[in-house]
């Protein structure tokens, strides 16, 4: 069952870049850049708790 969900999501993937490969890389780079913003707003909240602590 794993197998066929990583292939389903391979092969989707594949499609997605030879039909549309702009829109992939559109896609890609908000994703990481969402993913950078929440490390950033997660570690602010760290130093914030641990300088109120102190």
């Amino acid at each position: 069952m794993k197998k066929a969900v990583i292939a389903l999501l391979v092969v989707f993937g594949l499609f997605w870049m030879v039909t549309d490969p702009h829109g992939l890389a559109q896609s890609a780079h908000r994703a990481g850049a969402s993913g950078a913003q929440m490390t950033g707003s997660f570690f602010d909240a760290v130093i914030t708790f641990i300088r109120e602590v102190e």
